[in-house]
């Protein structure tokens, strides 16, 4: 019997549940579809988002040739096989899941038949195609990063499964608590509503009978609705806030669900994020937490972690890493840009090499000639950042 959430994939994109910054009325994708006519694009972010649902979409939309294609299943002589596909269709779009796992050979394969128009590519991954997908690509494809479902989407996918569930008797109460327990992911909900409605004698479900599913699914729901980013979020301004008792009771919350996915993201956003350059060295000592608890595993990986946090939350903080670079990026946005100078260009005749001078720093300009004086690092009053920036002003003394 094939799954509800299979059952439910959108036939149109009008069918597609939250992304309305992609799908929705005038946007780019829905707009491309209107037009008849799309180009290569990589579509990522978290598993059950809607990645493969707006792929199907738009080629049922746009009744076009088309194959399905992973990276990690399929061999060369399958993406063979499509481009010959292609060459007597005299178009297709290819669909690649995983492609952030594409070996060179195939993308060498491919990329001249994406660069010609031959092959539309929609690439569909859940890393970040900037970091994890081969530069040559990347330069012939547009990427768009989808965005977690809220819990009013997920609901409201939900009752629509519902309707193909004869039958079957659900109160509010329990579409919210799937909803906060499916951490934003849409397919893992229906197959939790699909899995209680024939785990039910009387095809009731309620609250007792999710608890008896998925006993971890409670940590994320209360009678105030709360959920798990406001779990992840008390986490993060736990430890930024110093306070180590309420830092080790959110990640217990985390670990109870068996979440350790969002514990590592979150703690490597707070190393840098919220401790920085007030104690550098822990970026590598959280990896090094991650990587023990990874080894280890659970019950034992709460060990490494429980230290690591606690570490984090009594260590001195400091922001101005980040919001250094958010104030070049604003600059940048705005227009306050300016040419690289003519000493530090490429093959400069006329650069100075700071290790050839005392201390190895010589003055000269670095910045574009308009921005000359702008400031966006401001550091903040702690131990580390007072010796580098004792550094500095003595350097500018020279």
């Amino acid at each position: 019997m094939e799954l509800l959430s299979n059952i439910l994939r959108p036939k149109c994109l009008n069918d597609v549940i939250g992304q309305s910054h992609l799908v929705g009325d005038n946007k780019i994708l829905r707009n491309m579809v209107k037009n008849k006519k799309i180009f290569s694009f990589i579509l990522y972010g978290k598993p059950g988002i809607g990645k493969t649902s707006i792929a199907n979409a738009i080629i049922n939309e746009l009744d076009i040739s088309h194959r399905f294609l992973n990276a990690t299943i399929n061999n060369k002589k399958d993406f063979d096989i499509v481009i010959e596909e292609a060459k007597m269709n005299g178009e297709m779009v290819v669909v690649i899941d995983e492609i952030h796992r594409m070996n060179k050979d195939k993308q060498d394969l491919l990329l001249p038949y994406i660069e010609s128009g031959l092959i539309i590519l929609i690439g569909l991954t859940t890393s970040n195609p900037y970091h994890k997908i081969n530069p040559a690509i990347r330069s012939r494809v547009q990427i768009f990063e989808l965005k977690e479902i809220n819990k009013e989407d997920i609901i409201l996918g939900l009752k629509k499964a519902a309707g193909y569930l004869e039958g079957i008797k659900i109160d509010d109460e329990a579409f919210k608590m799937i909803a906060d327990s499916s951490n934003g992911d849409i397919r893992s909900a229906i197959n939790l509503l699909e899995v209680a409605y024939y785990s039910s004698s009387d095809k009731k479900i309620d609250v007792n009978l999710l608890k008896e599913i998925n006993p971890k699914a409670i940590v994320y729901y209360d009678n105030n609705e709360d959920g798990h980013y406001d779990v992840i979020s008390a986490f993060q301004k736990s430890i930024r806030g110093s306070d180590p008792d309420a830092s080790i009771y959110y990640l217990a919350v985390l670990l109870e669900a068996g979440d350790l996915d969002s514990i590592y993201r979150r703690l490597s956003v707070i190393a840098y994020e919220d401790i920085g350059l007030a104690n550098p060295s822990i970026g590598p000592k959280l990896m090094a937490a991650i990587n023990a608890a990874e080894l280890v595993g659970m019950p034992e990986a709460r060990i490494p972690l429980g230290e690591i946090v606690l570490e984090m939350a009594l260590s001195p903080k400091s922001n101005s890493g980040h919001t250094a670079l958010d104030n070049a990026i604003n600059d940048i946005r705005s227009g306050n840009t300016g040419s690289v100078p003519e000493h530090i260009k490429t093959n400069s005749k006329i650069y100075k090499y700071p290790h050839n001078y005392k201390n190895s720093y010589v003055k000269q300009d670095y910045l574009p000639k308009s921005l000359l004086g702008q400031r966006y690092y401001y550091p903040k009053d702690n131990k580390y950042e007072n010796n580098l920036n004792k550094l500095h002003n003595e350097r500018k003394n020279i």
